[in-house]
């Protein structure tokens, strides 16, 4: 069964900075495009970052310039790097796996950025 896995979350005061991990297991990683979602509290979930096969990005646009999502193939990661964060990017921060029609989620990780 394809499991994901995200880490890294936690509580961090505005302006302050976060990476994000996801690592898949019982999956071929490199064929999958990857992405980030998150869904903040009342909210619908929304697309924050996507990464195809080949490592080509799009960000949503409340997002540009601040976060990067990366890969690393070996290791069956996708990354979040989250900087200049602000008390908006409150949320749960899921990762996806999507390959020929087939989406996988992880369970999320809670990111809070409050003072």
């Amino acid at each position: 069964q394809v499991q994901l896995v995200e880490s890294g979350g936690g509580l961090v005061q505005p302006g302050g900075s976060l990476r994000l991990s996801c690592v898949a297991s019982r999956i071929t990683f490199s064929i999958y495009a990857m992405a980030w979602y998150r869904q903040a509290p009342g909210k619908q979930r929304e697309l924050v970052a996507t990464i195809s096969q080949g490592s080509s990005t799009n960000y949503a646009d409340s997002v540009k310039g601040r976060f990067t999502i990366s890969r690393d193939n070996a290791k069956n990661t996708v990354y979040l790097q989250m900087n200049s964060l602000k008390p908006e990017d409150t949320a749960v921060y899921y990762c996806k796996a999507q390959y020929n029609g087939m989406d996988y989620w992880g369970k999320g990780t809670l990111v809070t950025v409050s003072s």
